[in-house]
C-alpha cells in the first residue's frame, strides 16, 4: 500500500492552475482539482441592476461578483479593502483565488513541490 500525501496550492488564474496540472500528471496523482472560491456566495451576477438609479444591493455584488441577499449582507460585504480594489496584502495571498487540490503518491511530493513553487504557486 502506498502512502499518499496533498498539497493544497494557490494561483493568480486558472491557466497558471493548468499549466502546473499538466506537469504533475507525470507523477503518480491518485487525484487532483482545480477550483475558485471566494469569501462572497455567488459569483455569477445574474440580475439586471442599474447604477444610476440605485438598483444594487452593495458595492460588493458590482466589484467582486458577488450575489448578496440584503442590505447588512452588502454592507459587510462593501466593508473588505477588495471591493474597491484599493487593498494591498502584505503576505502575497492577493490575488490568489485559484486552488489546485492534489493528491499522490509521498515519493513524488517534493517533486510535486518544487513544480509548483517554480511556477508561482503558493503552498
Amino acid at each position: 500500500m502506498m502512502a499518499e500525501k496533498n498539497i493544497l496550492a494557490y494561483f493568480k488564474s486558472p491557466d497558471e492552475a493548468q499549466g502546473v496540472a499538466r506537469k504533475l500528471e507525470a507523477l503518480r496523482v491518485v487525484d487532483m482539482s482545480i477550483d475558485r472560491f471566494s469569501a462572497y456566495p455567488g459569483g455569477e451576477e445574474n440580475g439586471i441592476m442599474h447604477p444610476i438609479t440605485g438598483d444594487i444591493v452593495s458595492l460588493a455584488s458590482m466589484t467582486l461578483n458577488s450575489s448578496l441577499s440584503n442590505r447588512s449582507a452588502g454592507i459587510l460585504g462593501a466593508a473588505d479593502p477588495s471591493a474597491s480594489g484599493m487593498s494591498a496584502s502584505e503576505d502575497g495571498t492577493h490575488g490568489r483565488d485559484i486552488l489546485l487540490t492534489v493528491v499522490l503518491d509521498e515519493s513524488v511530493f517534493h517533486q510535486a513541490l518544487n513544480i509548483i513553487e517554480e511556477a508561482g504557486g503558493l503552498v
